[in-house]
């Protein structure tokens, strides 16, 4: 029986070696159309391979999985977070969980996870072939799957799990949409915010550790650490929101108002009691030096010159209409996002193959048999901090087994 796995990502490797794993006797080869496999998973994590999250801090799934949060809820049974760490553990990578969840090999180095599937794969006796393109896929009246290369050549298989990842723009979608399956129309996520504001840019190298941001006319929120750029935003606060956000400010052209609770998501009722406390402890001072909620200096002056007062009145002097100003920048800062900004790590697509085409229970196309997704090309992403890979070793596992269980 031969298998092929489209695409020689994470997903890709985790779903051939386990195909492998299962069913010895089966041909398996990864086909790649770059000139490298494993791309994405060398720069995650900044080259460290942020390779899953222990959950702990995470009581709904669908705060980390914006989209997918209901099939992974049903495949973590089969594969779970935990399941990933002892993989990975005991194929010779040792693990560690950072305070905030994310897991990393303790070596601090991406290579440490793509030496591991690398040597899996070959040990095993996966073939993978680099600069093989695959352009389409028909299925024969007798259900083989005939693969069509870039360069024209064609070759049959009696499986293929497809593992090609996002595709911002949409490319490869063409011939899956000819095949049945519904295309949920791809846009980007995980991105920062361009914001042209002057002022605000010229805090570049701020860093608030617990911000809660949201996006004005809808439900969206996000919270944690908030980096002040050259260009506008960045952070787990604001790449968060971009995850939930995705659909709607690619709607909107990347034009949105981004609200800020500088205090980390305090009411304005207790903020408004924490200043006249301080008010009423710190009369003759000036506001610029009491600094609440642990603001740095810069900023501090920014939102009170941005409130219209200034940083040499008196906390005696404010009255409740100057609290009021404080408290309303404190907790519903606003800003025009004027596009996405530029991200090193932004390569997380929010889109792909619809859930509606996919049996849930094993990931196989429910109108091409014999043809499986794992990873980003499914509609399913995550936030930042290892859940996307998470899912593409989970969704990689499930199609895996269930392509085994077939070939029995």
């Amino acid at each position: 029986m031969k298998v092929a796995v489209i695409g020689g990502g994470a997903a890709g490797f985790f779903s051939a070696i386990e195909v492998k794993s299962g069913a010895p006797s089966a041909s398996v080869v990864v086909l790649e159309r770059a000139s490298r496999v494993l791309s994405k998973v060398k720069v995650s994590g900044g080259g460290r391979c942020n390779l899953t999250n222990s959950f702990a801090q995470i009581s709904d799934l669908s705060k980390a999985y914006p989209r997918g949060h209901r099939l992974l809820k049903r495949l973590f049974r089969e594969f779970s977070p935990e399941n990933t760490y002892e993989w990975f553990e005991s194929h010779g990578v040792p693990l560690v969980t950072q305070d905030d969840e994310c897991v990393f090999p303790q070596a601090q180095d991406s290579e440490a996870v793509i030496l591991c599937l690398k040597r899996q794969a070959q040990q095993l006796g996966v073939e993978v072939r680099t600069g093989r393109g695959v352009d389409s896929l028909s299925l024969g009246e007798g259900q083989e799957l005939t693969l069509q290369y870039a360069d024209g050549m064609v070759e049959v298989f009696d499986r293929v799990i497809l593992t090609t990842g996002g595709a911002p723009k949409g490319e490869g979608h063409d011939w899956l949409s000819a095949l049945g399956h519904q295309i949920e129309s791809p846009c980007p996520s995980l991105f920062t915010f361009k914001i042209n504001d002057a002022a605000l840019t010229a805090l570049m190298g701020i860093v608030v550790e617990n911000v809660q941001t949201a996006l004005a006319g809808t439900k969206m929120k996000a919270e944690g650490p908030l980096l002040v750029t050259h260009w506008g935003m960045s952070g787990p606060a604001i790449l968060k929101l971009s995850s939930y956000g995705a659909r709607f400010l690619a709607d909107n052209d990347y034009h949105a108002r981004l609200v800020v609770n500088w205090t980390g998501g305090e009411k304005e009722n207790v903020v408004a009691e924490d200043l006249m406390a301080i008010a009423g402890a710190s009369p003759r001072k000036q506001l610029a030096t009491v600094r609440p909620y642990g603001l740095q200096q810069r900023l501090w002056v920014f939102l009170i010159e941005r409130c219209g007062l200034t940083a040499d009145r008196t906390w005696g002097e404010l009255g409740k209409k100057g609290i009021n100003r404080l408290v309303n920048v404190l907790t519903a800062d606003a800003y025009d996002i004027a596009d996405r900004g530029t991200y090193k790590e932004e390569f997380v697509t929010c889109g792909g193959v619809s859930l509606e085409s996919v049996s849930l229970q094993t990931l196989e196309s429910k109108s091409c048999p014999g043809l499986y997704f794992a990873g980003e090309v499914l509609d399913v992403d995550a936030i930042t901090g290892g859940f996307n890979l998470q899912a593409a070793w989970t969704t990689g596992y499930v199609a895996a087994k269930s392509v085994v269980k077939s070939l029995s």
